[in-house]
């Protein structure tokens, strides 16, 4: 057996409905684990998971906002009627807002600091309870960007939002280290999804290639590497941590 293996595990993916959280989804399901597929739009939802189901997972889909406690423990409950405490958590919901902070409103402020780095908070508190009232320890992966360890023009409130996560991620793996439970982050580059694609796409995106050493785009599938570490025995001796998957952009010289 694979130290990769997830055989027997639940994991939930919020924000499942695209993008990195459509990659991880799979990615788990073909590892072996029951996958939860969670998002405010349930069509994606459902996309999502016959994708798993191709890679010969199951999937189960509930409706989660994750600024909402309420919502927050509704979905933890059906989860764990109909599939049991989750063992892997994969905190992936967010949005972005793409303007200079002079024309940022407190609306677009709050919509980002909520959904990108409070969601992040109360999923992770409900995670975490939920696997310390079942006795079992689990993993807690938390999506934070490269934007969280340097910042950029016009995202101003993202990159504040994902430097939080990753701040969160080591207060939580310090604090449930006791409980067996594991709290890790990963910090994406520049990766294709339906948010950024017009923007990578564009002219703006080709100046972007140019920075980045190895002079390319990432591809969704190069994030399964250090999900599947962080989620998987392989990853035994790993809390409080941020893996990186940039193409070098975080290192590149001056």
């Amino acid at each position: 057996m694979s130290i990769f293996d997830l055989d027997g595990k639940i994991a939930l993916v919020t924000g499942a409905g695209s993008g990195l959280g459509r990659q991880f989804a799979v990615t788990l399901a073909d590892a072996g684990a029951s996958v939860v597929l969670a998002a405010r739009r349930r069509e994606k939802l459902e996309e999502t998971a016959n994708a798993v189901r191709e890679a010969g997972g199951s999937a189960l889909c509930v409706s989660l906002d994750v600024t909402s406690t309420d919502s927050i423990r509704d979905c933890f409950a059906e989860i764990i009627k109909e599939v049991g405490t989750p063992d892997i958590v994969v905190n992936n919901a967010g949005v972005a807002v793409d303007r200079y902070l002079l024309d940022t409103t407190e609306e677009e402020w709050d919509t980002v600091i909520d959904t990108d780095l409070k969601g992040v908070f109360l999923v992770g508190q409900a995670a975490a309870q939920a696997m310390i009232d079942a006795d079992k320890p689990g993993s807690i992966i938390n999506i934070s960007s490269i934007l969280g360890l340097h910042i950029a023009k016009t995202l101003g409130a993202y990159s504040a939002a994902k430097t939080g996560v990753i701040s969160l991620t080591k207060t939580m793996a310090l604090e449930w280290v006791r409980h067996g439970i594991r709290v890790n982050a990963i910090a994406p580059g520049y990766f294709i999804t339906e948010m950024n694609e017009h923007q990578l796409n564009s002219e703006a995106g080709e100046f972007l290639r140019s920075r980045i050493p190895m002079k390319r785009i990432g591809d969704l599938a190069e994030l399964s590497g250090p999900l599947l570490l962080l989620a998987s025995d392989a990853g035994s001796y790993m809390t409080g941590g941020t893996l990186t998957a940039d193409g070098g952009q975080l290192c590149r010289s001056l």
